[in-house]
């Protein structure tokens, strides 16, 4: 696998919203599957194939913390591409107002 395909992968991922609204979620703060489920409204199974798919794309990493699991975001460059697409999409709609 070469930097294009893993380009491609982690964007892929990040392309679903609600895929994108959980790595928001764990910029921050590490946080269990059962409080995760609590910001969102679908069923945790639904909830574990977004994550699942996030931890294949290698943005986000898991711990079992008791019986719990807690999943963080694992690179950090995500929370920089994040910020750097918010001020993008700033100016996509500041560039509408011509």
């Amino acid at each position: 696998m070469n930097s294009e395909d893993v380009s491609v992968k982690i964007f892929k991922a990040l392309g679903h919203p609600i895929r994108l609204q959980i790595v928001k979620s764990l910029q921050t703060e590490s946080l269990c599957v059962c409080d995760l489920n609590l910001s969102f409204d679908f069923s945790q199974a639904n909830l574990s194939q977004h994550l699942k798919i996030l931890r294949e794309a290698g943005i986000l990493e898991s711990k079992k913390i008791g019986v719990e699991m807690h999943y963080r975001v694992k690179l950090k460059g995500i929370t920089r591409l994040l910020s750097t697409m918010d001020q993008t999409v700033a100016e996509y709609f500041e560039t509408l107002d011509f």
